[in-house]
């Protein structure tokens, strides 16, 4: 039978009132905290009668323990690490409850830390509601401590509190500074990154150094399904599951719900099939956090931490501040490849419309010669005999020539087909389009854009693709001109034509304006004036735009801005 130490033994009110009392005057007179910590520990020995004695203080950069100060510890135990859910001193850390350990033997938590224990008290030390550290309580007897000790040994950690609260505040000030610089150079690596899969390895790599854990996940999430996309840290890719549906398990309640998931031991948590889908890290704890960018979830980040682990709520905030930055890159990334797409499109849209252009101009080229050709050849077959020689040679070029007028006709088939039928179209409702095509490229260089359109516009008829291809190319060819932004004026209006009413286009930049000297090649196809420029989008506007009977001019240039200004016959 364990034998309790006697009643007469034990503190009574008027003993503890008097410790705490002088532990109070001590705390309060003192300016050495660790001289506050070693009498402390001498009145709790004194008190309860404890063989040995101990404060250790959570440390903020890792949440490991380390040993402050003891009493009758040998002298190395100082400074001794303990790990968030290592014995029974880092499981009253990680769960923030006393225990009261009769037997230690009996206790499978227990880790030996002197030889001759037999019981054991630990009390969790809180400060502004963080664990900041545990008072532990030895004894060479069984059963030495009672429920009264345990309420006593809880408010003399109060006091400790005091005393423990100057050093672990300037520790965890110096921590979050640095965690802060860390998460500030995170920031500025990911802003820095356009490519989404570099973008998905940097987040887990900066995650897992910001908190120093054994591994960093990011789950990308596709059609409801999240997908392993990078992982850092000493797990091999195996030991995560590769793609996990949304209601399979805690990740995807942290989709669903835009809120963090903690997981204090993965082997332990209620959570449905988490065991089975992370088996090789059933000994680990878990954080996952949600890659949000206002209403689109990306992804989930999930930090895997070595065996029972607390994650406090400065990690849960560092974490989720990395991954709103994360997100914003993972948005940046995605808007830069929409804005490449768009440019590649016009690219290719301004190459096809050169090229039907130039064919139909080399066809038209090539049917007035061979029209002479079959003249010609007609013309010498009516002085011919039927059975002259020549006449089966001038039968050969006939047949030549009509062979060639058809590949003429075709490509001039083609040509008309590659243009498209014209329809009736609203050309301000054009100019909303092309802007709203242009909006990403227009926000990264700081371009804005005012569109003035005069009431009752009337309608114009015209190939859809074509009009747009001529708002297109006119606004991007004001954009190049504004070098670190500017504005895009479009004014939209009706006047008097030859023919009658045209609906005209004015579009004015802020740029530099256009050299005189270039002005009166600018619309020749294949010049330009810039090293990437093609040559072909102006003159490309200005073939359309005869092709609708319409045309375009340089209204204005100056080093304040440039207005082009082009026309299309209004709808009678």
């Amino acid at each position: 039978m364990p034998h309790s130490r006697p009643a007469q033994e034990r503190p009574g009110d008027a003993r503890v009132l008097d410790c705490l009392y002088r532990v109070g005057a001590f705390v309060n007179a003192t300016e050495d905290p660790r001289e506050a910590l070693d009498f402390i520990l001498e009145e709790i020995v004194r008190t309860l009668g404890a063989s040995s004695a101990s404060i250790a203080l959570v440390e903020p950069a890792t949440g490991s323990l380390r040993i402050e100060v003891s009493n009758g510890l040998d002298a190395d135990s100082t400074g001794k690490i303990i790990d968030q859910g290592q014995g029974i001193t880092g499981w009253v850390a990680l769960y923030a409850k006393p225990q009261r350990i009769p037997d230690v033997s009996k206790d499978p938590r227990y880790v030996e830390i002197r030889k001759g224990i037999r019981s054991e008290l630990a009390v969790p030390m809180e400060l502004m509601g963080n664990v900041i550290g545990v008072v532990n309580c030895d004894s060479d007897r069984l059963d030495a401590f009672s429920e009264q000790d345990v309420a006593f040994l809880s408010l003399l950690t109060n006091e400790a509190s005091k005393a423990v609260g100057r050093i672990w505040l300037l520790r965890q000030l110096r921590s979050k500074a640095a965690q802060l610089e860390a998460l500030v150079r995170a920031a500025q690596g990911l802003a820095r990154e356009r490519d989404e899969p570099g973008i998905s390895l940097d987040l887990a790599r900066h995650t897992r150094a910001l908190l120093g854990t054994r591994a960093c996940a990011y789950y990308n999430l596709i059609d409801d399904v999240l997908h392993l996309r990078s992982l850092d840290g000493d797990l091999g890719a195996s030991a995560l599951a590769p793609s996990i549906a949304l209601n399979r398990t805690s990740l995807g309640t942290v989709v669903t719900r835009g809120r963090s998931v903690v997981v204090p031991l993965a082997g332990k948590t209620e959570e449905h099939l988490f065991t089975r889908l992370f088996e090789p890290v059933a000994s680990s704890s878990l954080l996952a956090v949600p890659v949000r960018y206002e209403d689109d979830t990306f992804g989930v980040l999930l930090c895997v931490a070595m065996g029972a682990y607390r994650f406090s709520d400065d990690d849960k905030h560092l974490v989720a501040a990395l991954s709103s930055f994360g997100a914003s890159s993972i948005q940046n990334a995605r808007l830069y490849a929409k804005v490449f797409t768009v440019e590649e499109g016009l690219r290719r849209s301004e190459r096809l419309t050169a090229l039907g252009l130039l064919s139909a101009e080399v066809a038209h080229e090539i049917r007035n010669p061979l029209t002479v050709m079959k003249l010609l050849s007609d013309t010498l077959s009516q002085g011919m005999a039927t059975d002259d020689p020549k006449m089966e040679d001038l039968g050969v070029m006939r047949e030549k020539i009509a062979h060639m007028e058809g590949v003429v006709s075709r490509v001039l088939g083609m040509s008309k087909a590659q243009s498209g039928a014209f329809r009736t179209l609203d050309l301000r409702q054009a100019a909303e389009n092309a802007s709203l095509l242009l909006r990403l490229k227009l926000q990264q260089l700081g371009v804005k854009v005012d569109i003035e359109c005069a009431e009752a516009l009337p309608l114009v008829e015209g190939n859809p693709g074509q009009i747009q291809q001529i708002f297109l190319n006119l606004m991007m060819n004001g954009v190049q001109a504004m070098v670190g932004g500017g504005t895009l004026t479009l004014r939209l209006g009706v006047e008097p034509g030859q023919q009658g009413d045209v609906v005209s286009v004015r579009i004015t930049d802020t740029g530099t304006g256009i050299p005189p000297k270039i002005l009166p090649k600018i619309f020749e196809s294949f010049f330009t004036s810039r090293e990437d420029g093609t040559g072909l989008g102006l003159a490309i506007v200005k073939r359309i735009l005869r092709d609708h009977r319409g045309d375009i001019v340089v209204e204005s240039t100056a080093p304040g801005g440039t207005t082009f200004k082009f026309w299309v016959p209004a709808v009678k």
